[in-house]
């Protein structure tokens, strides 16, 4: 005795309903990766763009040139505040200009350069030093200070060989 499966439909609402949950998966996974590509196309702002969007309680990721003459820190509450110095975003505009060492010292020793003060909370940094590149998230608060949640370094002595090749050229 042979049984007879039933023949499979395409008008079947299951189906139908399948395919239209998958579709709609499919376009959220897809909106997903495109909105988060965009916001993630600048990896952080500069102090120029920051002060210019006036992204008041915002949270951001800025850079800049630490001017070591600044650096200010409290042992007791782990108070620290620095300012930073604008430092191009494009890569090409920071090698048209002879690298990141050259384009550091310039915004340091630059007193027309836009800067920014910083106050971060937390165990001072061995790696800030004047010159060196702070990378931080936090917010731009009301009174105009960068209020940092994190604060990254780029190590100064990278580039210290870079500028010194740099400096004798000139010469």
């Amino acid at each position: 005795m042979t049984t007879a499966t039933p023949p499979i439909s395409t008008s079947n609402p299951n189906r139908m309903k399948f395919l239209i949950g998958g579709l709609l998966i499919l376009a959220a996974v897809v909106y997903l990766i495109a909105s988060n590509t965009v916001t993630t196309a600048n990896y952080f702002f500069t102090v120029d763009e920051l002060v210019e969007r006036s992204t008041v309680g915002q949270d951001v990721r800025i850079s800049g040139a630490v001017v070591g003459e600044t650096i200010a820190y409290d042992i007791d509450t782990l108070e620290l505040t620095f300012e930073v110095a604008h430092v191009p975003g494009d890569q090409s505009d920071i090698d048209a200009q002879g690298g990141l060492a050259v384009v550091l010292t310039r915004a340091v020793n630059d007193p027309n350069a836009q800067r920014l003060q910083v106050h971060y909370v937390g165990e001072k940094p061995d790696l800030l030093h004047e010159e060196s590149q702070a990378i931080m998230d936090g917010h731009l608060g009301e009174d105009g200070i960068f209020y940092a949640d994190t604060l990254l370094l780029k190590c100064p002595t990278r580039y210290e060989d870079q500028l010194s090749v740099d400096e004798q050229a000139s010469n």
